[in-house]
């Protein structure tokens, strides 16, 4: 059983889920979550999760991404998007220097309400199901930040931008807001998500690359291990007499590895046996001599 993450490019037309299926199908396995809902008509970095990196999912869905994105003014639609049905056109008398002004004044937190088309849920039932039922209910603003926001060129109505925020912000939303606080309305035209943290887009695999891959046997190649994910923390190797208890997610003392450092209260570590295999995250108390698991990635 493969154990990891790939960093997918999905390519329009696909659903978010769809690329799952389709690795399933690809690699046999069925234990495969993606890290973050994209759109059919957008494309971009979308990071899977493979076996148990499964357990990593949440985490990287809460890591910032970065977008291009387009958007047109002059349109309104009920989906927020060029893809929707449209409810207003309106005329486009506004500067450069306004649309300057308007887009980056969302530059920092502001409260976003999510739009009817997405799947976020209403009293148990995904905001879009009752959307396509031509409802619209109330839906709570949420914090968001946009930590920054580029123009990359205008030709009026269009307007392209680099935008890298947190998680939950909605782009198509953030078009509408800037199309509401021109007056003129607006809808996002195109959308690519270049960044995921630390997954980029000119290194992601589109699904035809992948299938390649485990037809030669080398998707290990293209497969990043869990550890990996950690590269930040330090590694200690529990001695052969540790290992039983590693295996069973337990604690052990200090005097178990090989590494004879001092550990700073809470410094989390990665734990390997003494031929180099993953188990998981510990963290070190100082009142009980030992490091304690926080997260386990055993298959």
């Amino acid at each position: 059983m493969l154990d990891g993450v790939l960093n997918i490019y999905k390519e329009k037309g696909y659903t978010s889920h769809d690329v799952v299926a389709k690795l399933r199908g690809i690699l046999r396995q069925r234990r495969i979550g993606h890290t973050g809902t994209l759109d059919p008509d957008a494309t971009g970095v979308l990071p899977v999760c493979i076996g148990s990196a499964t357990k990593l999912c949440g985490m990287i869905t809460e890591w910032d991404k970065e977008y291009a994105a387009c958007l047109r003014l002059g349109t309104v639609t009920d989906t927020q998007d060029i893809w929707g049905k449209v409810l207003e056109k309106r005329p486009v008398k506004v500067t450069e220097e306004q649309v300057r002004e308007a887009v980056l004044s969302f530059d920092g937190g502001y409260a976003q309400i999510p739009p009817m088309y997405s799947a976020l849920k209403v009293n148990g039932k995904r905001l879009y199901e009752l959307a396509r039922e031509g409802k619209e209910v109330e839906r709570r603003p949420r914090d968001i930040i946009i930590h920054e926001i580029e123009i990359l060129s205008m030709a009026l109505p269009e307007i392209s931008l680099r935008i890298r925020c947190s998680k939950g912000t909605y782009i198509r939303a953030l078009c509408h807001d800037i199309g509401e606080k021109l007056g003129c309305g607006a809808v996002m035209s195109s959308l690519e998500r270049t960044r995921t943290g630390s997954f980029q887009a000119d290194s992601a695999h589109r699904l035809e690359e992948v299938e390649a891959m485990q037809r030669k046997g080398r998707i290990r190649d293209i497969l990043i291990p869990i550890d990996e994910m950690f590269a930040e923390l330090a590694q200690v190797h529990v001695d052969d007499g540790a290992v039983k208890l590693v295996e069973n997610g337990n604690a052990f003392a200090s005097q178990r590895i090989r590494e004879r450092r001092l550990f700073d209260e809470g410094e989390k570590v990665r734990v390997y046996d003494g031929r180099g295999r993953f188990y998981g995250i510990y963290a070190f108390s100082r009142d009980q001599g030992s490091f304690v698991p926080e997260k386990m990635f055993l298959s």
